[in-house]
């Protein structure tokens, strides 16, 4: 049994570590407030350019009008795995690096494949194990800007379009609740020109649409910026459901904290008692024999 002196310690270190834990929580709370509000905000602008892609796609007849919406044989493909860049987020990043090596492993028969770890902890994890990294991007994370997803998307509808790769998949989580995260992963090239369920019944009641200058030109102006914001919303989705990763693992590890600090006061109270209760013994003991 630890003495008394070893229980005060690790009481002292427990209730250390449980006020890091709740102040953890508690920024991990502020922010995803403020990354809830950003990811809420830019869905609706996300389904309507999916819409407008989906009509221009509609028009083309089943002929590729512009190289990003050119479906080719997956000979060589790139996966994105979106991580965080810090810890302390329960199984947040470990999931998104399972499905990852699964998503290779299917498609690395017959295929070249590379990897574009967006997230510090996806690029260690894969430079560790000496993978096929095309480029990794640490740090994103700290402030999400459409800027540096703009820098991304731009590199890799470059590289699609020269025919490097074939089609380029990203893996992330995508933010549902503060609860719920859903492990997603999303093929953004070649460009799927389909809109979601409730866009495609809008679709399909829509006009024949008359477009200036043309469809060509359209496309070439829009579809470099759907890939961007693509992207940008794919960062916004995993930065949210980070934050909200680590605010539940925080409240866990608070709670599991308080537990453990109730069993070792309890253990505490009674080897303190037990000492005072031996000590008490060996006072009545010495007076009984001096009586003698």
């Amino acid at each position: 049994m630890a003495s008394l002196i070893d229980l005060r310690r690790r009481l002292r270190s427990v209730k250390n570590i449980q006020q890091i834990t709740r102040a953890m929580k508690m920024v991990a709370a502020a922010r995803l407030r403020r990354s809830q509000d950003r990811i809420l905000a830019a869905r609706p602008y996300a389904i309507e350019l999916r819409r407008v892609v989906a009509n221009l796609g509609r028009t083309s007849s089943g002929e590729a009008l512009h190289p990003l919406l050119e479906r080719r044989e997956e000979r060589k493909v790139l996966v994105c795995p979106v991580t965080g860049d810090k810890g302390l987020c329960g199984a947040f990043n470990s999931n998104v690096l399972r499905r990852s090596d699964q998503l290779v492993r299917e498609l690395v028969v017959e295929r070249e494949l590379e990897l574009l770890p967006l997230g510090r902890r996806g690029a260690d994890y894969y430079a560790r194990r000496k993978a096929s990294i095309r480029a990794a991007h640490r740090g994103l994370f700290a402030n999400v800007t459409y800027e540096a997803a703009a820098e991304i998307a731009q590199t890799v509808v470059g590289e699609f379009i020269s025919g490097e790769y074939d089609a380029v998949y990203v893996v992330y989580n995508q933010f549902v609740s503060v609860m719920t995260q859903k492990l997603t992963v999303e093929r953004v090239l070649p460009v799927e020109p389909e809109a979601p369920a409730e866009a495609g019944k809008q679709a399909d009641t829509a006009p024949d649409w008359i477009f200036e200058p043309s469809v060509e030109q359209i496309l070439d102006l829009l579809l470099p910026r759907f890939i961007a914001f693509q992207f940008y919303r794919v960062l916004l989705e995993s930065q949210a459901a980070e934050h909200a990763a680590r605010m539940t693992a925080m409240d866990a590890a608070t709670r599991n904290a308080r537990e453990l600090i109730d069993r070792l006061t309890l253990t505490y109270n009674r080897g303190r008692q037990a000492a005072i209760t031996k000590e008490l013994i060996e006072v009545v003991s010495g007076a009984a024999a001096l009586r003698g």
